[in-house]
């Protein structure tokens, strides 16, 4: 059994001192991180009603900035929210924030939009009267993984986009969480979940590949956020002659993979050691992983 203090994240980054002296843009102004804060009567915090990015600042650069602003206005569109700015003006908020908190290079911003602040504590955006509101979170952060993460299968799903669109980069996360803790209480890092046919999909906070026989396989995408790391994999692989396959498989196929791995913004490409307590290859990262992670880091660091 795995102790808690073994547990990881795919989100694990070093300490480092100087996130606590930060400063976070909170509706145009730069505020210490101790004064922070937004309304109790914000629609996010109430209702979980926005939508937010995530990017990676590597050597003075945000990573695919443009997509990401552009997959923020497609998101605040598709729930009918008016950022209230310009992608443009968005991008100088974005880099105002970073030449204030004199950031460089392994840094993260957390960029979030709500519908703004509510005049009753109800559901419908008719009462958001104030907002919207746009908050910038900017930390130092290089991830700290010490080894593959651990997998287990949950029984929560990635639904149809009749209920809530997984494709959407939502303020509510709630079923990614409740995944979270399932796969905690089973003794792994993170959720591996299915998708409403029962083929495997992603996990509750990564898109998830595995590689069979020199190939790299991943879900169709159906029903699962279509990450822009993702994306780049995807394109990595065409190429570089690696075959690549958007397509449905099952467990018993990533039971059997000689690898396994995560991509996100943070992490670009995590090992997968062990899926529901099945070592998958050697346990550690693999030949084609350790081949892309270093396209990845030519793409992102030319």
């Amino acid at each position: 059994m795995n102790t808690e203090t073994d547990r990881i994240g795919t989100h694990e980054a070093e300490e480092d001192e100087r996130n606590a002296n930060i400063l976070i843009w909170v509706n145009g102004r730069l505020t210490p991180r101790a004064e922070a804060t937004v309304s109790v009567y914000d629609s996010g915090f109430m209702l979980g009603d926005g939508v937010w990015e995530g990017l990676r600042l590597y050597e003075g650069r945000w990573t695919f900035l443009d997509e990401h602003i552009a997959r923020l206005f497609e998101a605040a569109k598709a729930i009918d929210l008016d950022i209230g700015m310009t992608p443009d003006q968005v991008m100088d908020a974005l880099e105002a924030t970073r030449a204030a908190n004199a950031m460089t290079t392994d840094a993260h911003a957390r960029l979030m939009v709500t519908r703004g602040v509510k005049r009753l504590p109800f559901q419908h955006p008719r009462l958001s009267t104030q907002g919207p509101t746009m908050v910038i979170i900017m930390e130092h952060s290089r991830p700290r993984i010490p080894r593959p993460v651990r997998l287990a299968t949950v029984p929560h799903l990635r639904g149809l986009p009749m209920t809530q669109d997984p494709k959407l980069n939502s303020h509510s996360k709630l079923n990614c969480i409740l995944a979270c803790i399932a796969a905690e209480k089973a003794g792994a890092d993170e959720a591996l979940m299915l998708d409403v046919h029962g083929f495997v999909n992603t996990t509750n906070a990564c898109n998830f590949f595995i590689v069979r026989r020199g190939e790299v396989w991943t879900s169709t995408g159906d029903y699962c956020m279509n990450g822009i790391t993702r994306q780049k994999v995807i394109d990595l692989c065409r190429a570089n002659g690696i075959p690549v396959f958007e397509r449905n498989f099952s467990l018993v196929d990533a039971y059997g993979a000689d690898e396994a791995f995560l991509t996100g913004t943070f992490g670009a490409q995590t090992p997968v050691g062990e899926i529901d307590g099945r070592v998958i290859g050697t346990g550690r990262i693999g030949p084609v992983t350790e081949r892309l992670r270093g396209f990845y880091k030519t793409l992102v660091m030319p």
